[in-house]
């Protein structure tokens, strides 16, 4: 059933991917319905949904493994875009997202993980939650991050082709950014503060280095948004500080679990 219903999720996916590119290559974006593309992305996360709850979900506990929790947090990416992209015109986003959701659950059938939690606390919970909330949006953050970037880039050459003409102007555009930087800086610090909370130590041998590259992506987006809001910061400057932040909470996340878990097998 898992793999059916992945297979299924993997599919539609793939399909709203291919009609978000279909719509941008068109001369006039704005012809062209977003719906059938939001459609797909609801099925895709409804079965992904169920999908992730028979593998996380498990009578010991949380199975929260390497390409469990890679593929719920491109879950919570995904379904992040979906929300904003009923009310702002963000969908091309899609185009990079999507298809990352459906490889990250292709490796989550070929290379299955297990690392189960047992009888966790609900403060552990919490904290567990915050910390993927976060990693989501500031994800999200990210690949709008890059968009900006490219749309600067060709605005600046006066070479605006299809696919940026379908993005909203470049002063929205960073609008959101930082809208999308705020919410999940407040998500990343309630992550740490939750972390000193409920767990006994988190300067322990095995999760120092995620504390402190996590206090590290914290303090770059910290500086960033006070950048913003003291001189200004905008354009490549909030890109670089951007990208910056979210590779170190990449690694602090992602890099540090797969070293124990996949290298190291523990």
């Amino acid at each position: 059933m898992f793999i059916l219903l992945s297979v299924l999720s993997i599919l539609c996916y793939t399909a709203a991917a291919l009609v978000l590119i279909r719509r941008l290559r068109n001369v006039d974006v704005s012809s062209t319905s977003k719906t059938p593309a939001l459609l797909l992305t609801i099925v895709a996360l409804v079965l992904h949904a169920y999908a992730l709850s028979s593998t996380i979900i498990v009578p010991e506990g949380l199975n929260l493994g390497f390409s469990n929790v890679s593929s719920m947090s491109s879950w919570f990416v995904a379904s992040l875009l979906l929300i904003a992209a009923i009310n702002k015109p963000i969908e091309s986003l899609g185009v990079i997202i999507l298809p990352v959701a459906a490889i990250l659950l292709t490796a989550q059938i070929l290379m299955p993980s297990s690392h189960v939690l047992a009888d966790e606390t609900r403060g552990l919970g919490i904290h567990i939650l915050f910390s993927i909330l976060a990693y989501s949006l500031l994800g999200l953050a990210a690949v709008q991050a890059m968009l900006l970037s490219v749309q600067e880039k060709h605005l600046h050459n006066r070479q605006p082709g299809g696919f940026i003409r379908a993005l909203p102007p470049l002063e929205s555009m960073e609008i959101l950014l930082f809208q999308m930087i705020t919410i999940g800086f407040t998500l990343q610090t309630m992550s740490l503060l939750s972390g000193f909370m409920y767990l006994e130590n988190m300067f322990a041998q095995h999760i120092a280095h995620k504390t402190i590259l996590s206090a590290i992506a914290w303090l770059v987006f910290a500086i960033l948004l006070f950048g913003r809001w003291r001189y200004g910061w905008r354009g490549r400057t909030a890109v670089r500080w951007t990208l910056s932040g979210f590779v170190t909470l990449m690694i602090a996340y992602f890099g540090s679990k797969y070293v124990i878990e996949v290298l190291l097998e523990r």
